[in-house]
């Protein structure tokens, strides 16, 4: 396996995502009513239909496709597909809604060492695979060797904090109990 570079270009967060669509103002409709992202300002030298939304400390920038009849269609939804992937405060209130609003969706589950984790995979209007979970049930555990990483004090949600400190502490207790 490559050595760890660590973070050899300096990254700080995801920024935003790009997603090109047949229809933009049907994929604002969506993101916008679905996942609840809102519009945001776009620069006007841009010479191509498009969008900016944000929410969730992350952007998705809906770009118009320049052929739209030749865009994919949608495939089955398959979890093992490329999804971008959201989590939420209850499973049950997603797919109660997801339902409601007559979105087709399958679900998942994933269990690890007796820990669950939920999955609802649906797609956006243009066939990106939208995923939504409870993943914050599976803490974040770096593998032998790999050094633990502490999130900037603006970036990381106080929960974040506790789960590295949590996972440090026992990351230190395995060091203290190796041979």
């Amino acid at each position: 396996m490559k050595e760890n570079m660590g973070n050899p270009l300096q990254l700080k967060s995801l920024n935003h995502i790009s997603v090109v669509c047949r229809s933009v103002s049907e994929s604002l409709d969506f993101y916008q009513n679905v996942l609840g992202f809102f519009p945001i300002r776009r620069p006007g030298s841009f010479n191509f239909d498009g969008a900016w939304l944000f929410n969730y400390s992350i952007g998705i920038h809906l770009l118009q496709s320049e052929d739209p009849e030749r865009m994919p269609k949608t495939s089955p939804i398959n979890p093992k597909d490329n999804h971008i992937s959201f989590q939420c405060e209850s499973m049950s209130a997603v797919e109660k809604k997801l339902t409601e609003m007559k979105i087709e969706h399958v679900k998942a589950r994933v269990e690890e060492g007796g820990v669950y984790v939920d999955q609802l995979f649906f797609h956006d209007p243009d066939g990106l695979m939208i995923e939504i979970c409870n993943c914050d049930n599976i803490p974040v555990v770096p593998l032998a060797g790999e050094s633990l990483r502490m999130c900037s004090l603006v970036s990381c949600s106080v929960q974040q904090k506790q789960l590295l400190e949590t996972i440090s502490a026992l990351h230190i207790e395995e060091d203290h109990f190796l041979p």
